[in-house]
C-alpha cells in the first residue's frame, strides 16, 4: 500500500461492541479541565509524531501496545493504544495509575479491547 507522506496520522476512540461505550472518552471527561487539557495536547502531540513519542511521554507495552503517559500533579494517567494501518491511531484503554507497575488487570483489559476492535473495525469512534 502506498501512503501520501502530507496525510496526517487520525486519532480514534476504541467503541466496545457489546455495550457501545467508548471507555478512554469516558476516561477523559471525567477528569478535572486542566488535566483534560493536558490529556489533549499529549493526544495531539501523539498524531503529529505519528504515534511515536519518546520517554517520559510514551512507552513500549506489549504486544504493538503503547502507552500514553500524562503525568499532572500526583495523579498518573495512562492511555493505551495501538498504530495500525492507513495511519490511525486507536485510543484503546485508559486508567488512573497507583502502583509503581502497571497492574495486569490493566494490560489483560486493554488486550482484550484490541481483540474486539480488531473483530468489529467498524464500530470505531471518530476522532476526538
Amino acid at each position: 500500500m502506498i501512503y501520501n507522506n502530507n496525510e496526517k496520522y487520525k486519532v480514534y476512540y476504541y467503541r466496545n461492541s457489546q455495550n457501545g461505550k467508548v471507555p478512554v472518552f469516558e476516561y477523559i471527561q471525567k477528569l478535572s479541565v486542566k488535566e483534560k487539557a493536558k490529556v489533549a495536547v499529549y493526544i495531539k502531540l501523539l498524531r503529529d509524531y505519528k504515534g511515536y513519542l519518546d520517554e517520559p511521554y510514551s512507552r513500549y507495552i506489549r504486544k504493538g501496545i503503547r502507552e500514553l503517559r500524562a503525568d499532572f500533579s500526583h495523579n498518573k494517567h495512562r492511555i493505551f493504544y495501538v498504530l495500525i494501518e492507513e495511519k490511525r491511531i486507536i485510543l484503546l484503554h485508559a486508567f488512573l495509575k497507583k502502583t509503581a507497575k502497571t497492574p495486569k488487570q490493566e494490560i489483560i483489559r486493554t488486550l482484550n479491547n484490541f481483540e474486539d476492535y480488531k473483530n468489529h473495525s467498524s464500530l470505531r469512534s471518530s476522532e476526538p
